[in-house]
């Protein structure tokens, strides 16, 4: 129950940075889009397991690898 307790907490601030931060990605490779909503979603998912700076970030940091192989051509 916490988790769904913190993705729903978490989730308006998400739609917020995830509308604003994609919204410059008009110029970005699809690649680099893929990278970038990786990240925004392993930040989230590993703060939401977790709760700390640290599983933020490790969070962000496998997201973004994931988004990026998972655009390659």
């Amino acid at each position: 129950m916490k988790f769904a307790q913190r993705v729903s907490a978490c989730l308006p601030a998400l739609l917020l940075v995830s509308a604003v931060a994609l919204s410059g990605c008009a110029g970005m490779t699809q690649q680099e889009k893929g990278t970038a909503a990786g990240a925004v979603i392993g930040g989230v998912v590993g703060n939401a397991m977790c709760g700390g700076v640290l599983c933020t970030g490790a969070g962000a940091a496998v997201g973004g690898v994931i988004g990026h192989e998972a655009t390659k051509k």
